[in-house]
């Protein structure tokens, strides 16, 4: 039983450290992405649209990266496949 505890806590915070980063390249990669559209809507304010719509595709593919970590992280918190090889 020992063992399980060890796993729990090491899975627990791998998981935290996993999804802190995780979650911090989408971030900054979306700030970035944010800071360039808007400095390119302020030298061509003609072309918004054009610079919204990509702008709007590329942040939703950003955020997908972020929405997968969270997905493993949550698998290896509730359904972690190394309990297995302990109970047994």
């Amino acid at each position: 039983m020992n063992e399980m505890i060890w796993i729990v806590l090491g899975s627990t915070i791998a998981a935290v450290f996993g999804i802190a980063i995780g979650v911090l390249g989408p971030a900054l990669a979306m700030g970035r992405a944010i800071n360039s559209a808007l400095e390119a809507m302020a030298r061509q304010p003609e072309s918004e649209r054009s610079i919204m719509r990509t702008l709007f595709i590329g942040l939703a593919m950003i955020e997908s990266l972020a929405i997968y970590c969270l997905v493993i992280i949550l698998i290896v918190l509730f359904k972690n496949p190394l309990l297995a090889y302990i109970v047994n």
